[in-house]
């Protein structure tokens, strides 16, 4: 259920990102046959030890990162930096003819883009724009062509563009969690973040967390 297996470094504290390596998915199939495919949305993170990790394994690894320097970068033989980042619109027509290069996209426009039809590890950590891009994968039936999911959520506040009361926040964070599931998504690992602050909506929670790192297989990925 992590990369550890896979690569030399194997250190014993519970990791955030993990990949479910079960047969009946056929992730570890992919990373064998060099045909695997990652796709890891960021914002500025210095940390990049899964994505070296599953590079190093066999992955063709894309991170789209808006703060490198130059629109595309191959760092090593697998690992590829594109500097865009995922939004759950595409820019306005009118900002994107003002900006030659605009370098903010919908992930269903990245993929058309890319000519890539399948994603078979979806990573993200999004600051809190997770909830909406989230939303669009699942309005624009983007998640068929998703392997597995793995992604930092945030508690603290209800996110980019979230707005009501407390119990509306919390039904539409459900109602995605639960469209997930009902579209072949289980949850194989979770990860609580405990050196986040003990938030929930602005209000403190004993033993809680503000950020947790959930992550899904398709079970219907072919």
């Amino acid at each position: 259920m992590s990369t550890d297996s896979l690569a030399t470094d194997s250190s014993p504290a519970k990791k955030p990102w993990s990949v479910c390596l079960d047969d009946r998915f056929g992730l570890a199939h992919q990373i064998r046959s060099k045909q695997c495919r990652l796709y890891s949305l960021g914002l500025g993170s210095d940390d990049t030890q899964f994505e070296v990790s599953m590079a190093n394994s066999g992955c063709e690894v894309h991170r789209f990162d808006p703060s490198v320097k130059s629109a595309h970068i191959l760092e090593s033989q697998r690992l590829w930096y594109h500097r865009l980042s995922v939004d759950w619109r595409d820019p306005h027509p009118a900002v994107a003819a003002q900006k030659l290069h605009s370098n903010t996209r919908k992930l269903g426009t990245i993929l058309n883009e890319f000519g890539h039809h399948k994603i078979d590890v979806l990573k993200a950590d999004l600051e809190s724009a997770e909830w909406k891009v989230l939303e669009n994968l699942i309005l624009e039936d983007v998640l068929e062509q998703i392997g597995q999911l793995t992604f930092e959520i945030h508690l603290h506040w209800p996110g980019f563009e979230v707005s009501g009361g407390d119990s509306s926040v919390v039904r539409f964070w459900y109602s995605l969690l639960k469209e997930l599931e009902l579209k072949g998504f289980r949850l194989f690992h979770s990860y609580k973040d405990l050196s986040k602050p003990q938030l929930f909506l602005k209000k403190d929670i004993f033993n809680a967390s503000s950020c947790y790192t959930l992550s899904w297989v398709n079970t219907r990925w072919t």
